[in-house]
């Protein structure tokens, strides 16, 4: 099953690549012998851009794909709510 694209995912996509290439530099920084200090301040940095777009990734997650199964049958809604308790343990 192919999920879908939200309007949101390009921006996702944005926030993971600039963390990603945040990540790169925190390992020069630690090659580079870069006090402690400054390396965890980096890392913290990394960890809440990744926590932002978790965020924005399950929110967009229950406003579409759960909100559009109010409509729907008893057994979709089922499924709905099943999605939802799973992608809940992200949060």
């Amino acid at each position: 099953m192919d999920a879908p694209v939200h309007a949101t995912h390009p921006g996702i996509v944005n926030r993971l690549k600039r963390a990603e290439g945040h990540l790169r530099s925190i390992v020069g920084m630690i090659e580079d012998g870069r006090p402690c200090r400054d390396i965890a301040q980096q890392m913290h940095a990394v960890e809440k851009a990744i926590a932002q777009a978790k965020r924005v990734l399950i929110e967009d997650h229950i406003d579409h794909c759960l909100g559009e199964a109010s409509g729907k049958s008893g057994d979709e809604r089922g499924e709905a709510v099943r999605e939802f308790k799973e992608i809940a343990k992200y949060l």
